[in-house]
Order: structure tokens, then C-alpha cells, then sequence
């Protein structure tokens, strides 16, 4: 299901939960009930419950979002590292620096086609990521430099291939989801708590008053459903994406 048609579900189903309490409520006050009869205190709690629940909801988005933002910086670092890599090795000999390119353009080849559609779909990285991203630190690592501007080369190239293997790691970690359940039942609840003080204040069933109240848990839901798309950085919604592959590897996507 399209998460533009769940977002719409998610809302409108907010607005209607309201709307019915509030028109089934209106049904079963009694007769002599008096709206503007709601105690100051009442009031003041709804007030900064309200309060409460806005902060929270920013910190919370706050949260997704810088996750989501170092989830893109592992990606830019991933590939920035095998690009200086790529660029680098052209002071070795062209047989060696021929193969260890090719190690670079099989391995973002595979992340750019293959690997991402994995991490979007199963949550993890792939073993044959792993088996390229090997192979190619095989390559750099055996080669014996034969003059001493080759050797010069050669640990800024291996501080190169440690960056790419921390940042790929640094990739699959930031996969698992920012919010923990714990703090999942506290917006949930403090979701269901704000939107029933609505009542407690005794809305009464005029077309000003159902609008607002729908329209005000129609944006908690679209607020809460912003905040798991942004907890996974890599399947939903505004994801982290391959541009920095694609931007130094223009070839990559084949």
C-alpha cells in the first residue's frame, strides 16, 4: 500500500473517531448538561497537556530526522572514501590499478542496484557486498609498492579502505529503527490522552467545533505518522538515498 494512501487512511480515520464520539456523546448527555460549565482547572490541564505533547512530538522529530541525516552521512562517507580510493590507486601499475578499479565499480555497482533494494526490503546488508568490499581490500593490501612514490601511496590508500569498511558498517547499524517501543506507547498514548481532553472540555456538535476537532487529530496523526517514516532511514518515505554513489560513480546504476 502506497504510504501517501496510509497517511490519508491514518488521518481521516483520526477526524472520524472524533467526529462520532463527539455526535455519540451529543446523543447521550443529559438534557441539563451546560457546556460553558467546564472548570477553569479542566482547562488549564488541557492546556498544558497540549504543551507537553507538542514538545515531546518535536523532540521526537527532531530525533527521526538527525537519524535519518547520519544514516545519508555514512552513505556520503562510504563513498567518498572508495572514489579517493579509485583515484589514488592511479600511481600503481596498470595491470594493478586496473583490477583494484574494477574491485571499486563491482562493489558500488552491487550497493547501488542490489544491496539497497535489500536494506529497503529486509533490513540488512548483503553477504556479496561484504565478499566484493573484501576482495577489493584483498587487492590493496597484497600488492607490494615498487618505488617509494607507489609506497607513499599506499597507507593513504589502506586509511581510504578502513574509512569505507567503518562507514559500510556504520550503514548496516544505523538500519535498526530510532524510537524505541517504550517511547512508540508514550506518543501513542500521550496521542490518545491530548485528543480526549477534546471531550473533557464538552465540544458541543456545532460544524465550527467538529472541524477543528477533526482537523486537530488529523495533524497528531499526520505528526506521528512523520515520525515512522523518518524511523527507517533506508525503507520509507524521505529515505537516505544512493546519490553520493551515483554522483561520483556515474556509471554505477549500469
Amino acid at each position: 500500500m502506497p504510504e501517501w494512501l496510509v497517511l490519508t487512511l491514518a488521518m481521516l480515520a483520526a477526524c472520524a473517531v472524533v467526529v462520532v464520539i463527539t455526535l455519540v456523546r451529543h446523543r447521550t448527555a443529559a438534557q441539563d448538561e451546560d457546556p460553558s460549565e467546564t472548570p477553569d482547572v479542566i482547562e488549564y490541564m488541557t492546556m498544558w497537556i497540549g504543551v507537553v505533547y507538542a514538545i515531546v512530538l518535536g523532540l521526537a522529530i527532531a530525533g527521526v530526522w538527525e537519524a535519518r541525516g547520519i544514516a545519508q552521512d555514512h552513505v556520503q562517507a562510504e563513498a567518498q572514501a572508495l572514489h579517493e580510493i579509485d583515484e589514488r590507486v592511479r600511481v600503481y601499475p596498470a595491470g594493478v590499478r586496473d583490477r583494484i578499479r574494477e574491485d571499486v565499480n563491482a562493489y558500488v555497482g552491487h550497493v547501488v542496484t542490489t544491496e539497497w533494494k535489500t536494506m529497503a526490503d529486509e533490513g540488512r546488508v548483503t553477504e556479496r557486498g561484504d565478499e566484493l568490499l573484501q576482495r577489493l581490500r584483498v587487492d590493496l593490501t597484497d600488492y607490494r609498492p615498487g618505488s617509494d612514490f607507489e609506497a607513499q601511496a599506499y597507507q593513504p590508500l589502506l586509511d581510504q579502505m578502513t574509512a569505507a569498511d567503518q562507514a559500510r558498517t556504520a550503514r548496516a547499524d544505523s538500519m535498526d529503527p530510532t524510537m524505541p517501543g517504550v517511547v512508540w506507547f508514550g506518543l501513542v498514548a500521550g496521542a490518545v490522552i491530548t485528543i480526549g481532553m477534546i471531550f473533557a472540555l464538552q465540544i458541543r456538535r456545532t460544524t465550527r467545533e467538529l472541524i477543528l476537532a477533526g482537523l486537530f487529530s488529523a495533524l497528531i496523526a499526520f505528526l506521528l505518522f512523520l515520525i515512522w517514516d523518518f524511523d527507517a532511514p533506508y525503507s520509507r518515505g524521505i529515505t537516505a538515498t544512493t546519490e553520493p554513489f551515483l554522483a561520483l560513480f556515474p556509471g554505477a546504476r549500469g
